[in-house]
């Protein structure tokens, strides 16, 4: 379990930890089956719904574990078994290398019945930090390779595009995200149908990416539902 905070370890074996049993009922309640679970053998969680699980020392999980405070449980799943593929609105998102906002991009497109296409260089959607930013949405979202987002596809850029409640959208739509830092390569927006910009009245110089994201499928919701 503490290999599998390598990100390399978790692509060799095929295999992640979620921690706390918040994230492990969220996993069960998806269909995975876990390979592997621990519970606190002084304080056990989710023992009914993990028969095979095996009751541990506290300690032994604070030393497996990445969190701050010691989880309960903490069960290993295999990654083959998470969702995979694209659905009507999707969020493909280049080279963003923060777990954090992968995880809560990922949970903006659970909300938002939307999907998720990765690109190389962005943050593994199963770390750690990514699971707890995703309140579980990881486990119900489909993730599909960034090329295989569908088209057309819409640029989210800071400043000169289209405002975004001005471009005609149809219920099928990628919306295209960079990293904050960089943002889109020219050959990325080259290969998008149009550029749209979240217009702002404040100062702040762009929205952060994963406050973009949200806001453009809410808009696309938004609409869905006049």
């Amino acid at each position: 379990m503490r290999g599998l905070r390598s990100r390399r370890r978790r692509g060799r074996e095929g295999l992640f930890v979620a921690e706390g049993e918040d994230l492990v009922a969220a996993a069960l309640d998806a269909g995975l089956d876990p390979v592997l679970a621990l519970v606190d053998a002084e304080r056990p969680a989710l023992e009914e719904r993990l028969r095979d699980a095996e009751r541990v020392d506290p300690r032994l999980l604070a030393e497996v574990s990445s969190l701050g405070h010691p989880p309960r449980v903490v069960a290993v799943f295999r990654r083959d078994r998470l969702q995979t593929g694209c659905r009507d609105a999707t969020l493909a998102l280049w080279r963003v290398g923060d777990p954090g906002n992968v995880g809560t991009l990922l949970r903006a497109a659970d909300a938002f019945g939307a999907g998720v296409a990765l690109s190389a260089g962005c943050a593994d959607a199963t770390s750690p930090k990514a699971l707890r930013a995703s309140a579980g949405a990881a486990f119900r979202v489909p993730v599909a390779r960034f090329d295989e987002a569908p088209r057309p596809r819409v640029a989210l850029v800071a400043r000169g595009g289209t405002p975004l409640h001005d471009l005609e959208l149809g219920h099928r739509v990628t919306f295209v995200l960079g990293a904050e830092r960089e943002g889109l390569p020219d050959d990325v927006l080259g290969g998008c149908d149009a550029l749209a910009t979240i217009p702002q009245s404040g100062d702040a110089e762009s929205l952060n990416v994963a406050m973009a994201g949200t806001v453009a499928l809410y808009e696309l919701s938004r609409r869905s539902a006049c």
